[in-house]
C-alpha cells in the first residue's frame, strides 16, 4: 500500500527507487526515466497526503494530532491496543519527524512537484517539529486530561 509507513522493505524500496530516479546523472532523459520519476512522484504525493496536516500550520497539526491520539488512546483504554500510547506518543512523534515527515517534505522540495510551495511544505514540517520538541510533552498531558474528561463515566 502506498500509505504503508511501518514496513521497512518497503521503505528501503522506495527509497532506492527515489535515489534512482533522482540520481544526478549525465545520462540522456528519456521517456523511461520520466515516467518512472512520474511513478514515484506520485507515490511520494500520496505518502504526503497521509501526512499533510505535519506540513501544514501548527494549529493543523495540532488538531490532526489530538485526534490521532485520542483514537489510538481510547483503543488501548477499550483493550483493542496492548499498550498506553501517551508513554511514547511525545518521542514518538519526534522520530516521525526526523526519519519520515522532514525526509519527504525534502524529497518533495527537491523534485519541485509543487513550485515554490514545496519549500512551504518543509519550512511548515521543520516547524511543527521544533513547535512539538518546546510544547509537545505538556499537550500530551493536556490531551490525557481532555480523553478523562470527555469519557467520564
Amino acid at each position: 500500500m502506498a500509505t504503508d509507513i511501518v514496513d521497512k522493505e518497503l521503505q528501503d524500496l522506495r527509497k532506492a527507487r527515489w535515489e534512482t530516479a533522482f540520481a544526478d546523472s549525465t545520462l540522456v532523459r528519456n521517456e523511461t526515466s520520466d515516467d518512472c520519476k512520474a511513478t514515484i512522484v506520485i507515490e511520494h504525493l500520496i505518502q504526503a497526503s497521509d501526512v499533510s496536516h505535519t506540513m501544514q500550520h501548527w494549529h493543523i497539526y495540532k488538531s490532526w494530532n489530538q485526534k490521532f491520539f485520542m483514537e489510538c488512546y481510547g483503543a488501548y483504554k477499550a483493550g483493542r491496543a496492548d499498550s498506553d500510547p501517551s508513554k511514547t506518543w511525545y518521542s514518538g512523534e519526534i522520530g516521525f519527524f526526523d526519519f519520515y515527515v522532514i525526509p519527504l517534505a525534502k524529497k518533495l522540495d527537491n523534485c519541485g512537484v509543487f513550485g515554490v510551495s514545496s519549500h512551504e511544505y518543509l519550512s511548515y514540517a521543520t516547524s511543527n517539529r521544533a513547535e512539538w520538541a518546546r510544547e509537545g510533552e505538556k499537550l500530551v498531558q493536556q490531551y490525557l486530561a481532555k480523553y478523562e474528561e470527555l469519557n467520564m463515566h
